[in-house]
């Protein structure tokens, strides 16, 4: 019996087959219009998210997990006699790093661990799923935590966008950032950096991206073939399966997971989002 349990949010982009088999929670991160907040979108399948952004028919913004919503969790788990470990998005792209932290405090639970990965999409994924393999095994949550911190400081975020607009809308990267990038219409290849997304480099056409993506991996990966690769994409399966295909190639991984970056994510990357999350350590 499990007497741990892995708190995650929405941005994590685990699929849900595998989620239903681990002692997993999943807090969800409001999506709605900028300009209606009130306006629910979240009725919409991840196409047709994608297909209307792309349309010009929605634009969507985020919000955090408010302290209500973690302490109603904690208070829940803890009833049952089980640890809450929190496992969520960068304190760099939200605050509810923060807001975990004051519902911690409000309710005096000093058991309950609460970490900052410094990830997100599927890299967060795989970090929660690595947890909670370990929850299952039954380990104590101090036991996880030891071996989670590091795991995740060394989860490398390699990605792609088919336009900057999307991070500079929602301030993830400055508009000159964004303004270079389009000027040369290129492809440009961003990571994470601390939790924080800064651009990396500028490659010209589809193929030349999933090369560069290769090669960033093969200088930063460490024994990737004994890794769990993660893969997920916005609304862009070929690239994704292309990217796929390049990294078994070239590195004879195993075992890969992919799946499809989430609205939170999404909102804010933009549809055609390609990304690629290993171990550099």
């Amino acid at each position: 019996m499990e007497n741990v349990i892995i708190v995650t949010d929405s941005s994590s982009d685990l699929p849900e087959g595998i989620i239903k088999d681990y002692p997993i929670k999943v807090l969800l991160m409001p999506v709605s219009l900028k300009d209606d907040p009130t306006k629910d979108i979240s009725n919409l399948s991840l196409k047709e998210f994608y297909d209307s952004i792309r349309r010009g028919e929605i634009v969507p913004t985020t919000s955090q997990v408010t302290v209500p919503v973690y302490m109603q969790c904690f208070k829940e788990y803890l009833s049952q006699g089980k640890t809450p470990l929190v496992l969520g998005l960068s304190s760099k792209l939200t605050s509810s790093y923060e807001s975990a932290l004051l519902a911690k405090e409000n309710l005096k639970a000093d058991e309950i661990i609460i970490i900052d990965t410094k990830c997100a999409s599927l890299g967060l994924g795989l970090v929660v799923l690595k947890a909670a393999q370990m929850a299952k095994e039954g380990k104590t949550a101090q036991e996880i935590a030891q071996v989670i911190e590091p795991y995740a400081l060394h989860m490398e975020h390699i990605f792609t966008v088919d336009s900057l607009e999307y991070l500079k809308r929602g301030g993830r990267i400055s508009a000159t950032q964004a303004f270079v990038g389009g000027l040369l219409n290129v492809k440009p290849v961003l990571h994470f950096v601390d939790g924080a997304i800064l651009p990396l480099e500028n490659v010209r056409g589809r193929k030349n991206v999933v090369k560069k993506m290769i090669e960033i991996m093969a200088q930063r990966a460490k024994n990737p073939q004994d890794q769990v690769i993660g893969i997920s994409h916005a609304d862009n399966e070929e690239l994704a399966l292309e990217l796929k295909e390049a990294v078994i190639k070239e590195f004879g991984v195993k075992n890969i997971i992919m799946s499809w970056i989430g609205p939170v994510i999404g909102s804010h990357a933009g549809p055609g989002t390609v990304a690629l999350f290993f171990q550099n350590a």
